[in-house]
């Protein structure tokens, strides 16, 4: 083990978070403990283990289907695969043939689609770093991703409602936070949702911390959430339909929010729902209420969808979607592709 053992790093991130240092010494012990934590260089990535992608339909009733309220089905996958550690993914990124999907145990999956459904160049690995280690999955627990210009990804984590920023190549870990805003979310269901905006500011909400009925809390960054002196403020978020929780936000081209949530009924399983917010409407102490796209319910093909991301094909804005399976038997890896049309 490189530099020292889990006991000692264990020490040193318990000083670090305590606030009994000075910032300079913070930074250090923070430093020291990346040194500590076996492998923190970057793990190494295994290629060569193929995802099969079966096509589905939206309606399986009507598998002609396309149109669900402002978004048109434009194809949906079952992904599989024999990957060890393949599932359970909580945030997605698209970009061009591209995919990159990141789960709810910091490992990470990338795989490139040219052609519809056809899946080459798998990888599988591992985030550099994690805002704890005891060998818990809470250290792991990784919910949320956003990219900067440069690069830069941010992933925020529940149990210990941090946020890590880790460099373009996921190798190394630049900088962590646990903003004390966060730190009476639940352990469970903090920071589910996060998107870097146009202009460096981040807007991060939690899944289950409320407000008030139906109004999950947020938070407006003005910079960088890693750094102590991007001191956020708090606003409520309230889904487009009752009982809905915010799993995924990206913006838009025009700059408005396009927000994904789900909600699980005991006999009807898992819906989910697509909402627009205009970001000029987080103030603080306000409400920002986003408006319906469309809602995803069954029997129509949907799963715990929690990954979005947002990209361009000929003038169209694309969603994508994933499902997190929680690695069992009875969910599935949906990976969906919707254009926005409303």
């Amino acid at each position: 083990m490189p530099c020292g053992g889990r006991s000692l790093a264990a020490k040193v991130l318990g000083i670090a978070r305590s606030g009994g240092i000075g910032g300079g010494m913070k930074k250090a012990l923070i430093a020291l403990l990346f040194c500590l934590v076996p492998g923190s260089a970057g793990f190494p990535q295994s290629a060569g283990v193929p995802i099969v992608a079966t096509a589905i339909p939206l309606d399986p009733a009507d598998p002609a289907r396309r149109a669900i309220g402002g978004l048109r089905y434009l194809g949906g996958w079952h992904l599989t695969s024999r990957q060890r550690d393949f599932g359970g993914y909580s945030a997605l990124l698209v970009r061009g043939d591209e995919l990159f999907a990141l789960s709810d145990q910091g490992r990470t999956m990338r795989f490139r689609m040219a052609e519809p459904g056809v899946i080459t160049d798998s990888r599988f690995g591992e985030l550099p770093g994690f805002p704890g280690n005891d060998g818990r999955k809470g250290d792991r627990d990784s919910e949320s991703m956003t990219v900067g210009p440069e690069g830069d990804v941010w992933v925020g984590f529940e149990y210990h409602n941090a946020i890590v920023r880790y460099s373009p190549d996921l190798t190394l870990v630049q900088s962590l936070g646990w903003p004390p805003a966060m730190k009476s979310w639940s352990q469970n269901s903090g920071p589910e949702a996060m998107v870097r905006l146009e202009g460096g500011r981040f807007v991060v909400f939690a899944e289950g911390r409320a407000i008030a009925p139906h109004v999950h809390a947020a938070l407006l960054f003005p910079g960088d959430p890693t750094k102590a002196r991007n001191v956020p403020f708090q606003f409520g978020y309230r889904a487009p339909l009752p009982d809905y929780a915010p799993t995924d936000a990206a913006q838009l081209p025009d700059g408005r929010l396009v927000i994904l949530h789900r909600r699980f009924g005991l006999f009807e399983g898992f819906s989910a729902a697509v909402g627009i917010a205009d970001p000029a409407g987080i103030k603080p102490g306000a409400i920002l209420t986003s408006t319906l796209v469309a809602e995803v319910k069954p029997p129509l093909n949907i799963d715990n969808m929690e990954g979005l991301s947002v990209t361009r094909e000929g003038g169209r804005t694309i969603l994508w979607m994933i499902s997190d399976d929680n690695q069992i038997p009875i969910e599935r890896t949906l990976l969906l592709k919707f254009e926005l049309i409303g």
